[in-house]
């Protein structure tokens, strides 16, 4: 069988009659082999290379990282910091091309030991693989030892995000003392009786998680102080504009006008009545391990009030 060097076809005969395809014709022998060839420098070659690109691209990283760090400082963990965000900055797109590029570069570095008398360059082919792996575990570590502060970070985020709804919903609890003298009844009368054209307040109630029964609890009664004497009814709360929707109504209603309330909100685990729950007491955020007693109760009489 032969395969014509022209157009590639496989036929039986001699290339010396011509290809039956293209008409090709050998005009004489096949040159032989030298005996002495040189040896190649390309795989070691392409092994220095590898490695000095990922070095190249890590320490340009690294540099952009510490300029652009507030304030400017050249101490030890500036540089570290710098390090770990360039590390993460590569962290999709430099660890899995770094890692088969490592696997190529030791497939390649094998077959120079394997053929020493072919292939020349090793000690320049071993630096190579070796700034190859110094990136790739280098990388690798300095995501690794910093995943526990950017967890704890992320925690604190999310802590923070938390927070700033409860300080919204807090302040709608001032918004509707200002207006109405009392707190409402229930946290759905916010919505139902406050402007919230921006959406923060529903956003607020919404993010803080299903409330368990019993969760929201206003007191503090400015007449409770007066046991002795008979409330008077408000001037106006007779009297009222049968077109005004009551829910709207900004009239000032007859009876104890509440000024504190007490809260317990679920935690991270969004499941009410749990231990980490949250109580807010006026705007003030503690755990329900550390709130004490107050008037929805601890998390175990919570718990033991539920069938």
């Amino acid at each position: 069988m032969t395969i014509c060097p022209c157009c590639g076809v496989k036929f039986a005969g001699d290339l010396s009659q011509g290809c039956f395809e293209c008409g090709a014709r050998s005009v004489g022998e096949p040159l032989p082999k030298p005996e002495h060839e040189l040896p190649s420098y390309g795989r070691s070659l392409l092994l220095v290379v590898i490695g000095a690109l990922l070095v190249l691209v890590f320490l340009v990283q690294v540099i952009v990282a510490f300029v652009h760090k507030v304030p400017f400082s050249f101490s030890f963990w500036s540089l570290m910091i710098a390090a770990e965000t360039a590390a993460w900055r590569l962290k999709w797109i430099s660890i899995p091309l770094a890692f088969l590029v490592l696997l190529g570069s030791r497939k390649i570095y094998r077959s120079i030991l394997e053929d020493p008398a072919r292939f020349c360059g090793l000690r320049q082919a071993r630096r190579g693989l070796l700034a190859s792996s110094v990136v790739c575990m280098l990388i690798a570590g300095l995501i690794g030892i910093s995943i526990p502060a950017r967890l704890r970070n992320r925690q604190l985020a999310i802590d923070a995000a938390y927070a700033a709804h409860v300080h919204r919903l807090d302040r709608g609890f001032i918004e509707y003392v200002i207006r109405y003298k009392t707190l409402p009844s229930e946290t759905s009368d916010l919505l139902k009786r406050l402007p919230d054209p921006d959406g923060s307040l529903a956003e607020a109630i919404r993010e803080v998680g299903p409330l368990g029964p019993n969760s929201y609890k206003p007191s503090g009664a400015d007449l409770a102080a007066l046991p002795n004497q008979k409330p008077r009814t408000l001037r106006g709360a007779v009297i009222r504009n049968a077109s005004v929707d009551s829910s709207i109504d900004d009239t000032l209603t007859p009876g104890v006008a509440f000024t504190n309330y007490e809260m317990r909100l679920p935690g991270p685990d969004k499941i009410p009545g749990t231990d980490d729950d949250l109580v807010v007491r006026d705007g003030l955020i503690t755990k329900a391990a550390e709130a004490g007693p107050g008037i929805i109760g601890s998390t175990a009489s919570t718990s033991a009030a539920k069938p």
